[in-house]
């Protein structure tokens, strides 16, 4: 079992209160908490990899559950539903939203672990930090608010007022995201330490894993390199506020700690786990081990990302639009949908906005089936031949080289993506066997993990599989539109860009289309449907036109894969209570007060 290590510059701290307690070994804390009697506990996994090395939310990457939209023990504004598009409460409830600004009164009952209320205080601290330190995990809030305005509602609950910085971004969708993303925290915790330490970078070294303040249903329990332990706050405040006066069912939450996709297919399968997000090849199978995804057939799953080829615009041949073109109508997709992933995507349509779901509304078949790219072989031998290309073929019939209207050899081109993640490799493997018989020079390029996430926003890389945007947010698919095309950050290869990393219309080069960043920044402040409606089309004819990238297939936000062996009700197409995610994020928290044990 393991010890924190405490560091140096924090020994003389370590009586400050909700944060920094020495904490016990992680074995004697499950000792004392008894055993984690199956019926009462509740196994998920998936989201936490490598050692929990810090709870503390200040710092841009803790470990689970306080990471990313989890909001069991750190809670968010609202809750966001992936399924409905709509917001439910939370710590706040949303009242009107409009391209200036949007409303949230705050839950009067709302209070955290040590009693004391959670008020605009905490929330200010938490969207105001970054005007006072540059490294605040939050600190580019401020781009997109100008300003939290507080007042009274007449029931003298607490009303605040996001206003839109319309001298930054303007850009309304974001602050609608950030109010189901970030996490509100306890100023009354939080700024002695700043005070104290008199820097955010001290602050942030603090693990914060012993007896943290929350406001969420569960705390941390106790922790190891092989699980993270979560235990039942019988005082939340959300079980009479919320849920008509419920506890959550399970009394613990464990999260095991494995080292691979298959380590949690065999837990699941075995009932050792009750939920995992990882990728679970041919799903169906476990079927009779008590296994159950959103659907019972096929795509299994309800779509919430694209896994997508990211073009590095700047480099040639990827520079010239109709070899972009050819390699969209090369790759077979349905091959990818069938053998890659096992049938859980639907039939990928050309574009970058989803054709169903609550994307569905801006999508239009017309303009695919007048500009978009769909898999045909001859089609992109085709335009690479009217192009100027020549393939040069072996006599085996396998690919040597391609020449380009000069004679002059095309160097081959590598798609990067990390070594070990099975589904990612199965994609690209399939993408470059598409466009290789079609007579493009493309080879599998993987590599270590931490290489491939350095190569992105400097562009080191030819291809790079992404998944643009990846998370179901209110600005979808704005977001996923901006982080394939936006210009407004252009940096050149080398430099660090956080968008468009495939650096797609260079706003200083030859060629550049100014509707693309007019329609992006237009976008998030429309209103009208009807305006709203073509603007996305005009965005994703320009995409398909263009072909920055190389759409592949539909997955999920999270795989949602659920054993029903020791706990049923678990939300599903044929009992939508909750959206497909695990019980640890957005609107799906709320399952974890309608599972029922099984009998």
């Amino acid at each position: 079992m393991k010890r924190l290590g405490i560091p140096l510059a924090i020994v003389g701290l370590l009586l400050i209160a909700g944060c920094n307690k020495e904490s016990k070994p992680a074995g004697q804390e499950e000792t004392k908490a008894g055993g984690f009697p199956r019926s009462k506990t509740l196994y998920m996994g998936g989201s936490q990899w490598g050692d929990p090395n810090s709870f503390n939310p200040l710092t841009d990457w803790p470990a689970w559950p306080v990471n990313d939209k989890f909001n069991i023990m750190f809670e968010t504004l609202l809750a966001y539903n992936t399924l409905s598009g709509k917001f439910e409460p939370l710590l706040g409830t949303l009242e009107s939203q409009s391209a200036d600004s949007v409303v949230v009164t705050l839950n009067p009952a709302a209070k955290w672990s040590d009693g004391q209320p959670v008020t605009s205080a905490d929330v200010k601290f938490v969207y105001e930090l970054g005007k006072r330190y540059k490294g605040a995990a939050t600190a580019y809030a401020i781009d997109f608010v100008s300003d939290i305005k507080v007042s009274a509602n007449p029931d003298k609950s607490e009303r605040l007022t996001f206003m839109v910085n319309k001298k930054g971004r303007n850009n309304p969708l974001v602050v609608l995201d950030f109010l189901q993303a970030i996490r509100i925290l306890p100023a009354h915790v939080f700024e002695p330490k700043l005070a104290q330490l008199k820097d955010l970078a001290e602050v942030q070294k603090l693990k914060c894993d012993s007896n943290p303040v929350v406001s969420g249903p569960y705390n941390l329990e106790a922790y190891s390199n092989e699980k993270i332990i979560l235990k039942r706050r019988e005082d939340y405040w959300g079980n009479a506020a919320l849920h008509g006066g419920k506890a959550p069912a399970p009394q613990f939450i464990i999260h095991p700690i494995y080292k691979s996709n298959d380590a949690f297919a065999i837990a699941l399968a075995q009932n050792e786990l009750d939920a995992t997000q990882t990728y679970i090849p041919r799903i169906w199978m476990k079927k009779n081990a008590g296994v159950l995804t959103w659907y019972d057939k096929e795509p299994y799953f309800v779509p919430g990302a694209i896994p997508t080829l990211l073009i590095n615009s700047t480099r040639y041949p990827l520079s010239d639009k109709a070899f972009r073109r050819a390699m969209a109508f090369a790759i077979d997709y349905k091959s990818i949908k069938d053998l890659a992933v096992s049938g859980y995507s639907p039939n990928l349509k050309p574009g970058a906005i989803m054709p169903f779901g609550i994307e569905g509304g801006y999508y239009n078949d017309e303009d695919a089936q007048k500009y978009g790219a769909a898999f045909n072989a001859e089609t992109a031998k085709k335009i690479l031949a009217e192009a100027g290309y020549k393939s040069v073929f072996k006599p085996d019939g396998s690919l040597d080289k391609m020449l380009d209207a000069k004679g002059k050899q095309v160097p081959t081109l590598f798609v990067k993506s990390p070594a070990g993640w099975s589904d990612w490799e199965a994609i690209v493997t399939l993408a470059v066997k598409g466009m290789r018989a079609a007579g493009i020079d493309v080879r599998e390029g993987f590599v270590d993990a931490g290489l491939y996430w350095q190569s992105q926003p400097v562009g080191d890389f030819d291809l790079e599989m992404i998944k643009p945007a990846a998370s179901v947010t209110p600005s979808q698919p704005w977001s996923r539109l901006a982080a394939l095309m936006s210009s407004r950050t252009w940096a050149p290869p080398g430099e660090k860009m956080n968008e468009n990393q495939g650096r797609f219309n260079n706003p200083k080069g030859k060629g550049y289309i100014k509707a693309v960043d007019s329609l992006l920044s237009v976008i998030p402040t429309l209103t009208d449907k009807a305006a709203l409606t073509q603007a996305y089309r005009n965005l994703n004819v320009i995409f398909m036109q263009e072909q920055p990238a190389l759409p592949l297939c539909y997955l999920p936000e999270q795989f949602y894969q659920v054993n029903n062996k020791t706990w049923t009700n678990w939300a599903t197409d044929a009992n939508p209570y909750a959206p497909p995610n695990l019980p640890w994020a957005g609107a799906a928290t709320k399952m974890l007060w309608e599972l029922k044990p099984a009998k």
